[in-house]
């Protein structure tokens, strides 16, 4: 696998700076560790760079690895592959909504250390964010909003997505730093708090849709969700949770995610694509994942280095916050005054949300309850299609404007 590109500085963890000179050879082994070409070993990654040069017909860096190893690296402007990969199919099928103003001074992103301008992609993009959006079906059906968790895609969806647009307008979007989406430099424009997600969340709903519409929400994200959720009822005709943490139990990241909070650490982990994408999606439950399915998941953090700053602030900012978000969502969806009908659909085989309680709250709360016997954590990716029909069934065809 080759990942090439013209220019030949690349960006690193932090700052913009040239990583070699023009005859230096370096080895990346163990996650974005350098070795000298002395120590080098067969199969490991491997990076050349050289400088600008109009004799010099290689005037360009080359990583190459194999796939089952990525790389740990982060920098500016490279390619996954040199030829068509499914992350490319992916970004055809979707385009770019804007929603969310902007917020700070303007300033462009420096990194903490230097104050060195960081690289296009750690930098809004203009007075309103980017949001990458899948949409499938027809326009004038109802809408459904398929909001993927923490940390993943709206790709997750791509199996739930052609089952829905057959009787609704279906709309799977990247989160602010994931995916395809905006990643401004946490403190440039977007902190990424989970206050924030809830004022963006609205932006882009407002934006996308007109009349009511059914939300679809899974994981860690589900608090953020409910939060919207309860100073919007009227905008809502149905909220189906996928494996929302709902108990006190659920109410930490488990180890695979909390790592990447942690000071120096949390901010190397998460610059891992392996870390932050296959590890994160694989612990949680028997999703096994594809090869062409990592090359989009990956992709985000081959390719810029603004995917592992946003995953460590997010991180941080779950860790901090996500307590008292899930005591508020337990608390919204049991209150009496609470009207959007609502449903949790549960993966049985969630490594790291315990069911204990689950049936319980249901109970008590009135809300249905929907075992996924064959299912773990992120229940679209291991019965995406089950999970489109469950969702057709449960949302009313009704338009209610």
């Amino acid at each position: 696998m080759a990942i090439q590109g013209k220019p030949p500085t690349l960006f690193s963890h932090q700052f913009q700076s040239s990583l070699c000179s023009p005859t230096s050879s370096l080895s990346l082994v163990n996650g974005g560790s350098f070795k000298s070409k002395a120590q080098r070993k067969p199969l490991t990654l491997r990076l050349s760079c050289s400088t600008p040069n109009a004799n010099d017909p290689q005037d360009d860096y080359l990583i190459d690895a194999p796939v089952s190893a990525g790389d740990g690296f982060s920098f500016s402007g490279g390619k996954y592959s040199d030829g068509p990969n499914p992350s490319d199919e992916w970004f055809k099928q979707g385009k770019f909504v804007k929603a969310y103003p902007v917020g700070g001074t303007g300033e462009k992103a420096k990194d903490p250390i230097f104050g060195l301008i960081m690289g296009a992609g750690s930098q809004a993009s203009g007075d309103v964010f980017r949001w990458f959006s899948v949409e499938s079906g027809n326009a004038d059906n109802p809408t459904v909003i398929l909001i993927h968790g923490f940390p993943s895609q709206a790709y997750s969806y791509r199996k739930v997505l052609p089952v829905l647009s057959k009787n609704y307008h279906a709309i799977a979007f990247d989160w602010l730093g994931f995916g395809f989406s905006d990643k401004p430099q946490p403190r440039y424009g977007f902190d990424y708090t989970l206050s924030e997600y809830v004022s963006a969340l609205e932006s882009f709903v407002n934006e996308v849709a007109t009349n009511k519409v059914s939300l679809v929400v899974q994981g860690y994200f589900s608090p953020v969700v409910v939060k919207y959720a309860s100073k919007n009822q009227e905008k809502l005709n149905d909220l189906i949770l996928l494996n929302p943490p709902l108990t006190a139990k659920h109410a930490n990241l488990p180890s695979t995610l909390s790592i990447f909070s942690n000071f120096l650490l949390g901010e190397i982990f998460s610059q891992d694509p392996l870390r932050a994408s296959d590890k994160a999606l694989t612990s949680c439950g028997p999703y096994a994942m594809k090869e062409d399915d990592a090359m989009v998941y990956r992709r985000p953090y081959l390719t810029s280095g603004s995917s592992g700053f946003a995953l460590n602030a997010i991180s941080r900012a779950m860790k901090k916050e996500l307590k008292a978000y899930v005591e508020d969502a337990k608390a919204i969806l049991m209150d009496k005054n609470w009207k959007v009908r609502t449903t949790v659909c549960w993966g049985q085989r969630d490594r790291w949300l315990n069911y204990d309680e689950v049936e319980d709250f249901c109970k008590n709360s009135n809300h249905k309850l929907i075992e996924l016997p064959m299912a773990g954590h992120h229940v679209q990716e291991d019965s995406g299609e089950e999970l489109g029909g469950i969702i057709s069934g449960l949302i009313s065809r009704r338009i209610v404007t």
